[in-house]
């Protein structure tokens, strides 16, 4: 099922919207939601539009729209057709709602009011059996809050959602981890290589004068010779 969702901004990170979590939820996933930040502040408009984030016995979903991100974390067994069919549900009403205000925030979590929102949609994709078993009048029944051919909508709307990377936290994280102290060393490896071509150079131009200063010495001694004895 899911279990938590959060929206974000792309450029800069910032949470727009978010479910409330009960204090349960909000303790078991607690790690996976500063996880979750990491990697999203290291995402830009040239990132996977979809992808399916494994950590343990919880999956992280994202889908980026319109430079916002959608997140939900939802068990591992969830299927992933419903978690990105559930993150295309908010997208559309979020930006229906909220379409030329997401770009003039500048506080956290600007648009609580859209949690109403989540926990509806969260109730109707609660139970993954009901909307991936057969979609016929018995289906209907058991649910009146479900469309009767929403696993058929499913298959329309998301053809391609195998196509849907999945990648492993502690890889991203590492990856992360790794590029910044890849960028580190390359910065102090410039560093350092600048004060090697200098100390290079004075230690060239103390070798040109070691070796050409007795021959100026010379020279100069006669030049004064010279003067002093026909001048």
């Amino acid at each position: 099922m899911v279990r938590s969702t959060t929206i974000f901004r792309v450029h800069d990170g910032l949470p727009l919207a978010a479910s409330v979590d009960d204090e349960s939820t909000e303790k078991a996933l607690t790690e996976y939601k500063q996880q979750s930040k990491l990697i999203f502040r290291r995402l830009n408009a040239n990132s996977e539009p979809a992808c399916s984030i494994e950590s343990g016995q919880y999956t992280l979903h994202y889908l980026i729209v319109d430079k916002v991100i959608y997140m939900c974390i939802c068990d591992s067994s969830y299927p992933r057709k419903l978690a990105f069919s559930y993150l295309d549900e908010l997208s559309k009403e979020f930006q229906r709602s909220y379409e030329g205000k997401i770009e003039g925030v500048t506080r956290p979590y600007a648009f609580m009011g859209f949690d109403t929102f989540i926990s509806k949609t969260t109730r109707l994709y609660r139970d993954s059996r009901s909307l991936t078993q057969g979609a016929g009048p018995a289906a209907s029944a058991s649910s009146s809050n479900q469309p009767p051919n929403q696993l058929d909508q499913l298959n329309e709307n998301l053809k391609d959602v195998t196509r849907i990377m999945t990648k492993n936290m502690e890889d991203l994280l590492w990856r992360g981890d790794s590029l910044d102290r890849m960028s580190h060393l390359s910065t102090s490896l410039r560093s350092e290589s600048a004060k090697y071509r200098k100390a290079a150079r004075n230690i060239n131009l103390q070798a040109l004068i070691r070796k050409w200063a007795p021959v100026g010495g010379i020279g100069f001694v006669v030049i004064l010779f010279i003067w002093y004895r026909f001048f």
